[in-house]
């Protein structure tokens, strides 16, 4: 079998299965979390950006190039969600720029296009990091590159591009010291790999499942498990361990373990190092995958899980969160018809998860707040259409969220008519200090200077719960523990949720600090609170404290000092 032209009915193929393919690993990748918090969101976010450009790619009857480009190109940047769906609809930009003229794809216009990708993709994130879905990407570019004039045949040319894509995505631990030590490879390079083995897919002609993007979100109400959803889950025990090596593996003994692995099941990840090798594999023998290590060296931290079995739960629980978010959106709907229409010189949107949290950002003068954060973020598109309620010469967004920066970054820029300006706040309570030091006398300029210098000052942290055993930054962490999170780092961890906040507050709070804020979440009554709160003046007498129920889901407490 040969190719060496791609028409645009083939592209649209390619790119529909791409998003199917990346659909069906969304959680596997959601699992590559560097931190073992319950917000593992990549695969979700990567996966809701690609689909929002399948919806536009599918409804084309006859697509050429330049209404595939315009439809991948437009979809993807309003659809984008979290960093790494922005970084992927910035690289689908990039490519959709080359193709949109083109009357055919062969290999040399795959390499300028690979290569167009990848220049939007860098110039579109501030500090680019290696190690990551970025990484990925231009090892792809460049091996497209080099590999035009050596052959003009399709199928070998993208066999090269995926071995090339896989070879760094299994380096990105060795980039990234965080990844390697939580024994896990970039999830968004994982994801892009996913979507670029869709479209190979269809280059060598396979039969290709689009239920994964057809199926859409889940309905309102109870979704029980079918047998035929069973059998969709081909490898159904996830299998965990580690191998604590007697002899440290040579490249051959690896290449001979992975290809070993590769018959044995999907999802695999492998990180070998000098004393001890991470696997992760959905498999259906996982006592013949443990047997094999065994060769190796002695095992530790075995985790298996019935993926079936927890495919049901999932599916009841998602049905029964979806409603409740549905509910939620229906009453936000109904409350943001009564914002005011009078026309004003500046306005301000905001993202936030929970009741309380919305309230206060409301009450500081907040027009707009969008429902998102951790396993929530908004889109691109979500944010732009809040943009455009707010009835202003100027709009401030604050993201409040990492992830969600550059998402409101692409908003800006795409929102038209208004002066728009993006706060890079990481945390809510950033958001807040924000809105606090917001002084109307000053002019736009001045009051941007001045809020971002607020962010600065504040220091924030997380209390939440470990989904895996893992050890970050010197700090061992299992499963179910209470863990608290600051500054990209764990501040602590243990079974005592009081216990642990005490730690976290005796790292972020110093001699200069005067102020400590407490937000309690949804599943933390105000008893429990409180008593937190007494623990904390008890320890530190000449600082102010305040407390507020937030309502925020996923993190017990929010916690802020300045």
């Amino acid at each position: 079998m040969s190719t060496e032209r791609i028409d645009a009915a083939m592209l649209s193929r390619m790119f529909l299965a791409g998003a199917a393919n990346l659909a069906a690993h969304k959680e596997y990748i959601n699992e590559l979390n560097v931190f073992p918090v319950p917000d593992g969101d990549t695969g979700t976010n990567m996966t809701m950006t690609v689909t929002s450009a399948a919806s536009e790619v599918s409804a084309l009857e006859r697509p050429t190039f330049e209404t595939l480009s315009k439809a991948m190109s437009s979809g993807s940047l309003r659809g984008a969600r979290g960093n790494s769906g922005v970084i992927l609809s910035q690289l689908l930009r990039g490519f959709s720029k080359t193709i949109a003229s083109v009357e055919h794809i062969d290999a040399p216009v795959v390499a300028e296009s690979f290569k167009r990708a990848v220049e939007t993709a860098y110039k579109a994130v501030m500090k680019p990091k290696e190690g990551t879905i970025l990484t990925v990407a231009r090892c792809v570019a460049e091996r497209a590159e080099s590999l035009v004039g050596e052959t003009d045949d399709l199928v070998v040319f993208g066999e090269e591009i995926i071995k090339t894509a896989e070879e760094t995505l299994d380096k990105t631990p060795d980039l990234l010291p965080v990844l390697k030590e939580a024994g896990v490879v970039d999830s968004g390079g994982q994801g892009l790999l996913e979507f670029l083995r869709g479209c190979y897919d269809v280059v060598l002609g396979k039969k290709i499942d689009y239920s994964a993007i057809e199926t859409g979100s889940l309905g309102a109400g109870i979704v029980k498990i079918s047998e035929e959803t069973k059998a969709e889950i081909t490898f159904g025990y996830c299998t965990e361990f580690i191998i604590v090596l007697d002899e440290t593996l040579g490249d051959d003994e690896i290449r001979e373990f992975k290809t070993y692995l590769n018959g044995m099941g999907d999802s695999i990840v492998f990180v070998p190092d000098d004393d001890f090798v991470k696997v992760h594999i959905h498999t259906n023998n996982p006592g013949s995958v443990l047997q094999k290590a065994l060769e190796k060296g002695s095992l530790s931290k075995i985790k298996i899980d019935n993926m079936r079995e927890e495919h049901q739960e999932k599916l009841f629980k998602d049905s029964l969160k979806l409603a409740a978010e549905q509910k939620a959106l229906e009453e936000k709907e109904k409350s943001e018809e009564e914002i005011s229409s009078e026309h004003k010189e500046v306005g301000f949107v905001a993202v936030c998860a929970g009741a309380g949290l919305e309230s206060i950002l409301k009450d500081l003068g907040v027009d707009v707040v969008i429902s998102g954060g951790q396993t929530m973020n908004p889109s691109t598109d979500d944010i732009l259409k809040a943009v455009e309620k707010v009835d202003a010469d100027t709009v401030y967004i604050l993201p409040n969220n990492s992830n969600i920066i550059l998402a409101a970054n692409q908003a800006a820029e795409l929102a038209p008519d208004k002066d728009v300006v993006v706060i890079p706040t990481k945390t809510v309570p950033q958001g807040i200090s924000a809105m606090i030091n917001y002084l109307p006398d000053l002019s736009a300029q001045e009051n941007t200077e001045c809020m971002i210098e607020s962010i600065n000052e504040i220091k924030t942290a997380e209390v939440t719960y470990a989904v895996r055993d893992t050890t970050i930054d010197g700090v061992s962490v299992s499963e179910n523990d209470y863990m608290a999170i600051g500054d990209g780092k764990i501040l602590g961890a243990g079974k005592d949720i009081d216990e642990v906040v005490l730690d976290m507050l005796e790292k972020i709070i110093d001699e200069d600090s005067e102020i400590l804020t407490i937000y309690y979440g949804e599943d933390v009554d105000e008893e429990a609170a409180g008593h937190i709160r007494t623990l904390a003046e008890e320890r530190y007498e000449d600082i102010d404290i305040e407390i507020y129920e937030g309502g925020q889901p996923v993190y017990y407490y929010i916690i802020s000092v300045e």
